[in-house]
């Protein structure tokens, strides 16, 4: 049984815990204790029906305003499918722990309010997992209940959603459009008798429809996390460099090249948990043994010789800051591709984009949150591969120099 990560987004109030805590229920993943726990605290509360957020706002503060903080993942299935949904916090003062909660997920619910409509939030939510290359967007256009069911606000809102996916000029292939009200269950796992009119799929049905196939990229990398020497009599020669394929294939007899000293070399052997194999696919780890004695560390890349992958020291990148100090030309960073880092500076901000229209303006530096174009000076050469290209390769971390806090992500221009 295959599995799908889904990210949650949307602002605050606009019902994401709800509607987790609803799945949850429609399919028999909560248990008896939580239940009684969620009954208890909804009548205790005043509430004439059963408050399902309470099965995903952990933290006590969580609690006590009603909002969603830190990301949790939570887990359930039906009998088509297993799923791990991030939900991630909808407050703007958040936004970075959205940018974490939706890195490795595959499929996205973008939650809107029907009374308020796409607001400024949800455009930057929307840009972000875009940014992350997240091509599967369910926008589940949510609390129905309180505009009467209305199919006429429903286009309304799909239109300007629609609007707002061609204006980003990415015009997402798999987009899917739904009407629901996570409290009253509408249109969660059957069709809703409020919204005859609403001819599509029920919302679990579609994301048990999702195409959890990745895809497999030409360029083909591993980074090299461990270099195994046993030092041992029987394994005295034994030199295995083991790491993660970030993209693409090797297998054995391949010839290949070693980033960044440029050696070159022949894949002897390739072992996975001490099998011997013959190929080694992308998200897979493993160890290759090769036929020279070639010096590679940590953080060094291995890719294919005849490799079209450039490396750089001057890089142009879309950032997501999310750091209260401001990204300034001349700070000092760190720039971390997979477990590569090495130290740069901020040579220039060159624009950011305004959320609200859509436009990107000059800008001189990048405040909390904001989402802009930076060109960094490196130390030392990284892999310099478009995101839009390969979205395995073209993404990095900024690293605070004095905190060593993650204080931004980056995707290759």
């Amino acid at each position: 049984m295959d599995i799908l990560k889904i990210a949650t987004a949307g602002s605050v109030d606009d019902g994401k815990s709800t509607l987790i805590g609803r799945l949850l229920y429609e399919t028999n993943s909560l248990k008896d204790d939580q239940l009684e726990h969620i009954e208890h605290k909804s009548k205790s509360r005043g509430y004439d029906y059963m408050d399902f957020s309470l099965a995903t706002d952990g933290l006590l503060t969580e609690r006590e305003q009603g909002i969603t903080i830190d990301v949790s993942h939570i887990y359930f299935s039906t009998p088509k499918r297993r799923f791990i949904i991030a939900d991630s916090p909808g407050h703007e003062e958040y936004t970075r722990n959205m940018i974490t909660g939706a890195s490795t997920s595959q499929a996205a619910i973008i939650l809107l309010d029907a009374r308020k409509g796409v607001i400024k939030q949800t455009k930057r939510h929307f840009y972000i997992t875009q940014l992350l290359g997240i091509k599967h967007i369910v926008v589940a256009i949510n609390k129905m209940d309180l505009v009467d069911y209305s199919e006429e606000r429903y286009f309304e809102i799909l239109k300007d959603f629609q609007n707002l996916n061609h204006s980003f000029g990415i015009a997402t292939s798999d987009i899917r459009f739904i009407p629901i009200s996570a409290l009253a269950g509408d249109n969660i796992v059957s069709h809703s008798e409020n919204m005859s009119w609403y001819k599509g799929s029920p919302l679990l049905e579609i994301l048990e429809s999702i195409d959890t196939q990745d895809n497999t990229y030409h360029d083909n990398v591993l980074q090299v996390q461990y270099v195994i020497r046993p030092r041992k009599a029987e394994l005295h020669d034994y030199r295995g460099f083991a790491g993660k394929m970030r993209s693409g294939v090797l297998e054995v007899g391949d010839e290949i090249k070693v980033f960044p000293s440029g050696r070159v070399s022949k894949i002897k052997s390739i072992e996975k948990y001490g099998e011997s194999i013959n190929t080694l696919a992308q998200n897979e780890n493993g160890t290759i043994l090769l036929e020279d004695e070639v010096d590679i560390s940590r953080g060094d890349t291995v890719i294919s010789k005849n490799s079209t992958v450039q490396d750089a020291k001057i890089i142009n990148a879309n950032v997501c800051w999310m750091q209260s100090e401001s990204l300034v030309p001349g700070k000092m960073v760190f720039v971390q591709q997979g477990i590569h880092r090495v130290k740069g500076k901020i040579k220039q901000v060159i624009n950011k984009i305004n959320l609200e229209t859509l436009e990107t303006s000059e800008a001189t530096e990048l405040n909390l949150n904001d989402i802009g174009e930076v060109q960094i000076q490196l130390a030392n050469p990284i892999l310099n591969i478009p995101y839009s290209e390969n979205n395995k390769l073209g993404t990095f971390i900024i690293i605070d120099e004095l905190s060593n806090n993650t204080a931004g992500a980056g995707f290759l221009n």
